[in-house]
């Protein structure tokens, strides 16, 4: 066969090293990113505010679900964040995602052109996130994780 170009094939391989050692600083890095949101939300499910906006948009037994929600969110934001049984925090994140998204950002029912725009917002950050925990839940915690640790201590 004749010899092919490859468009890597000039780069040394400490660059190889380097991207290595960076990418898997990527996977922590950005499993904290995606957990923050649920984790600083779910704290604010325990104030009166966020339970009587929840009422104040139908949601019935808010005094006591959006509590729950929170400490859902908590429990699968903190998940995540370790890498500790990350499948199932992402599994929690989406119990809490899919209702909250629908009940909560139904953009669909506002007659305000304004207040449309703003839910719909929330709609599609909720869809964005919820893309997020799914590929979490399929793929876990990745490499430097509580879970990567706890299966190689199991190998050995």
């Amino acid at each position: 066969m004749a010899n092919v170009f490859h468009p890597h094939s000039y780069m040394s391989t400490d660059f190889h090293r380097a991207k290595a050692k960076s990418s898997l600083l990527a996977v922590p890095i950005g499993r904290f990113l995606f957990s923050l949101i649920f984790i600083m939300s779910g704290l604010n499910h325990f104030t009166s505010g966020s339970i009587s906006y929840a009422a104040s948009q139908g949601i019935p037994m808010a005094d006591i679900l959006v509590p729950v929600s929170g400490l859902i969110a908590l429990m699968g934001g903190l998940s995540v964040l370790l890498g500790l049984h990350a499948r199932v925090g992402a599994v929690l994140l989406l119990i809490f995602l899919i209702p909250v998204t629908v009940l909560m950002h139904n953009f669909w029912s506002y007659t305000d052109p304004e207040m449309a725009q703003v839910q719909m917002i929330h709609f599609m950050k909720n869809l964005a996130l919820i893309g997020g925990a799914t590929l979490i839940a399929f793929y876990g915690a990745g490499p430097i994780s509580l879970d990567h640790r706890l299966a190689r201590r199991k190998k050995s």
